[in-house]
């Protein structure tokens, strides 16, 4: 049986993917002096101007608006001409406590919200990520880093890429499209952007073996993309989860994660799943895992923990959700514990997804626990 799935990723000068990385950067910068500090910080930004708002608790002080500049110029948006810029646009905050009703769960160590949240792992790629997302994600960084290095010089900071992956008998067996969009100079040609982007971006991320004489490659696909960033479009924080998370490959919970510490399980839970989903296809218990938790605010243990193998484990669903509960603790503070959540990890992770990203160093990526698993397997 024959299907195609389709993933999609964007750069971190995307309008919404700005606002993750400022919101995130906000998180580091007051982690790194009260690591445990509440923080939920949005952002949204449109043409010349930036708006920080939300709710922090903390006894530190950051300069915001300094912040929000380094960010925005990291990025790339340097100067008037690219339609934004970090050193002259306004910046806007509306910053209020947390609230004191949501304070009395957390206090007592409980989740942060209700919610229900998903972690995913295959055997698809070799960071265990489905392979329509991880080829999406790599185009998407590639197109970053030729920009900055200056390989290709009339590159802007906004761009998208998406990578559609044929199936047959449930195993990736090649790439049948390819979009890339990259926001350029007016003054260069369409065919010199084509060439570069094939030569320069696709070519160097993409297996030989992956694309054959039938994959369609689209390159702006309009003709042209001048007209960017948040000038092209206003951006929000959490407006691109699916791109965070397994590019609609696996369930999501609805949750967005950045510029939230975490106290909030949209973020914490969703990052324990993940590593518990791939310790157990690196066991070899499962090629496919999908794990399902669910919170009630102020309450720690989970309400629900339900595991998914599609048919792939070696044991029942229901015994491996036993297994899992016999070695994972799946209250908030324990996953902050267990995770090492309380640093500032998150801007990095703030653009080209926060699974599959070994590059980090960060814990959830980490399969230290496959022995124990399979120890739990053998007996339940």
């Amino acid at each position: 049986m024959k299907r195609v799935f389709t993933s999609e990723s964007v750069t971190e000068g995307h309008p919404d993917k700005i606002c993750d990385r400022i919101s995130d950067a906000v998180l580091d910068a007051i982690i790194a002096r009260d690591p445990v500090a509440r923080v939920a910080c949005e952002t949204c930004v449109t043409t010349g101007m930036v708006l920080i708002m939300g709710e922090i608790t903390t006894d530190c002080y950051v300069e915001i608006p300094h912040i929000v500049r380094e960010v925005i110029n990291g990025i790339g948006y340097d100067r008037a001409k690219y339609g934004f810029d970090g050193s002259t646009c306004s910046v806007l905050t509306s910053i209020e406590d947390q609230s004191a009703d949501i304070a009395l769960g957390v206090d007592r160590d409980g989740a942060g919200d209700q919610g229900m949240m998903f972690g995913f792992a295959c055997d698809e790629t070799e960071t265990l990520m489905p392979m329509p997302i991880y080829y999406a994600h790599k185009l998407a960084k590639k197109l970053t880093d030729v920009r900055k290095q200056g390989t290709l010089g009339f590159l802007r900071p906004d761009g998208k890429s998406q990578v559609t992956v044929e199936y047959e008998n449930d195993r990736p067996v090649r790439i049948s499209e390819i979009v890339i969009s990259a926001q350029h100079s007016p003054v260069v040609s369409y065919d010199a952007i084509k060439d570069g982007l094939i030569e320069e971006v696709i070519k160097p991320v993409i297996p030989e073996g992956m694309i054959d004489k039938n994959t369609r490659i689209f390159v702006n696909p309009t003709g042209q993309f001048i007209i960017g960033g948040p000038q092209g479009d206003s951006g929000l924080t959490g407006r691109k989860i699916i791109v965070d998370t397994y590019g609609g490959y696996a369930r999501h919970g609805g949750g967005a994660f950045s510029g939230k510490d975490p106290t909030k399980v949209d973020r914490s839970a969703s990052y324990m799943t993940r590593y518990i989903a791939k310790n157990i296809v690196k066991a070899g218990i499962a090629k496919k895992c999908e794990i399902q938790v669910a919170y009630a605010i102020g309450v720690a243990e989970p309400v629900s923990v339900c595991v998914d193998t599609f048919g792939t484990g070696i044991i029942p669903d229901e015994k491996l959700t036993q297994a899992v509960l016999d070695v994972f603790d799946l209250r908030p503070k324990s996953i902050i514990e267990k995770l090492d959540l309380r640093k500032p990890i998150y801007q990095p992770l703030s653009a080209y997804g926060h699974f599959g990203r070994e590059d980090l160093g960060v814990k959830w990526e980490i399969c230290d626990m496959t022995d124990e698993l399979l120890k739990a397997v053998k007996h339940v």
